[in-house]
């Protein structure tokens, strides 16, 4: 189990950011919202949605869930 965040701001393209506690790109704790401890990304994304409308997995901590 890992622990989840994502991003208070978004992207340039609208994107909140999903990211996995420890990565290099994990946004200051002011910056983020703690979605929970998941067994992978999916269910972290899931989460986030009920945050924000526009959502995607970290590039670098969460790739299964990044789309382009």
């Amino acid at each position: 189990m890992s622990r989840y965040y994502v991003n208070k701001n978004a992207q340039p393209n609208g994107d909140h950011e999903v990211h996995k506690e420890g990565c290099s790109w994990l946004p200051a704790k002011e910056n983020r919202i703690y979605l929970g401890d998941f067994s992978s990304c999916g269910p972290a994304v899931a989460e986030a949605r009920n945050h924000y409308t526009v959502v995607n997995g970290c590039y670098y901590c969460s790739n299964a869930c990044h789309t382009s």
